[in-house]
């Protein structure tokens, strides 16, 4: 092994690193990034609270039964009751607050358990007819959520220790569950509008910055100075490629969906709409980094400097509202969010109101990149 050259490569690798500010810039801030993000998500992870509504429809309870379930869910810590009245729309209310699950106690909860209750006391050895059992709660769940599935346990938890104690040797309390949207929907169905924006977000971005970077080091942004185009007109050309592939990528993404998973997505107006202001949007994004990149080597680094934080705080993967909410409020200036809430409630929830307004967010923020990376893009300075 020829120690000599190893030593001296390696201290001629370590010097080109150092002579390259931006490389130097982007190895460091790129980790300390990660750190920063994964710690803000998970260090509070012991705190986390699950939003849970309960809808009490046994008002008239005289047994108390229903009142000592409802207390037993409050004294779970890591719970967060949200208790409405009798008439509330349900799965309405979901929507409208964002909430995972909601528990309904059906009418007459707590006589038909009590009933059954003082039946067995008295006589033990005759079977109980006059109700059917179990005495079934109503579990409604969304599963664009994924804590849903938190709150199932600690529900089914909940009712399995008003059964041991209630000591009758039977399954006394039961539920039954149901989605707020329909039977149909899965939670790949929620997952696919958050991967659609993500996979145009990375990208346009990459592309954007290494296109561009590249086109610098090799001259041609000079060339184009001799060129009857103006920056707008060589921006635009470039957005519209880019948009091509976020077509592409978007049609793959559906196909693969529909195909091997059984997508039941909606597919409307705004789906285009959102991809065409989607792909403006973020490969201006990254005309604009790419302004700042001066060497091809860092062009990765900067895209995911840009790229990670979005990907993970504006609920592509991780639910909102499992985050601190100081990450909850940050990731409201996230172009990304604004994408993944747009196409959430135009493909899945078919909501005209909201779509149109994350939709209208998501169209401003095109806007001002494309403007930006018009009075950014020198030809002269190149």
């Amino acid at each position: 092994m020829n120690l000599k050259f190893i030593r001296t490569d390696f201290i001629a690798s370590v010097k080109s690193w150092t002579r390259s500010p931006g490389t130097v810039f982007w190895t460091i801030l790129f980790p300390i990034l990660l750190i920063m993000i994964f710690g803000a998500i998970f260090s509070e992870g012991t705190d986390v609270k699950y939003d849970l509504i309960v809808q009490n429809m046994d008002v008239d309870d005289e047994t108390n039964f229903t009142k000592d379930f409802i207390n037993n869910l409050k004294k779970i810590d890591i719970l967060k009751l949200d208790e409405v009245g009798e008439n509330k729309d349900i799965k309405k209310y979901m929507l409208d607050e964002d909430k995972p699950a909601a528990l309904i106690i059906p009418e007459d909860f707590g006589l038909k358990a009590s009933d059954y209750i003082n039946h067995k006391i008295k006589n033990p050895d005759i079977p109980y007819t006059n109700y059917s059992l179990p005495i079934n709660l109503t579990i409604v769940i969304d599963p664009s959520d994924q804590s849903y599935v938190a709150l199932q346990t600690i529900i089914n938890g909940v009712i399995g220790d008003t059964n041991l104690g209630l000591n009758m040797g039977e399954k006394v309390i039961g539920h039954k569950e149901k989605s707020s949207l329909g039977e149909d929907f899965e939670f790949i169905d929620f997952f696919v509008p958050g991967m659609i924006g993500f996979t145009i977000m990375t990208s346009m971005i990459y592309g954007s910055i290494e296109r561009n970077t590249k086109y610098r080091k090799d001259g041609i942004l000079r060339k184009l100075l001799t060129m009857p185009i103006t920056r707008a007109e060589w921006i635009f050309s470039k957005m519209l490629f880019m948009l091509f592939l976020s077509f592409i990528s978007t049609l793959v993404i559906l196909a693969v969906g529909i195909l091997v998973w059984g997508l039941t997505i909606k597919v409307n107006i705004f789906l285009p709409v959102l991809i065409i202001s989607t792909s403006f949007m973020f490969s201006g994004l990254g005309m604009i980094i790419g302004r700042f990149v001066k060497e091809e080597e860092t062009a990765d680094m900067a895209g995911g400097a840009i790229t990670f934080p979005m990907m993970f705080l504006a609920g592509t993967f991780f639910p909102l509202d499992q985050m601190p909410e100081f990450l909850q409020t940050i990731a409201q200036f996230l172009p990304l969010y604004y994408v993944n809430e747009a196409l959430r409630y135009s493909m899945i929830h078919a909501d005209l109101e909201k779509t149109l307004f994350f939709t209208a967010f998501v169209f401003v923020f095109a806007l001002v990149f494309f403007i930006i990376g018009v009075f950014l893009t020198k030809w002269k300075e190149d």
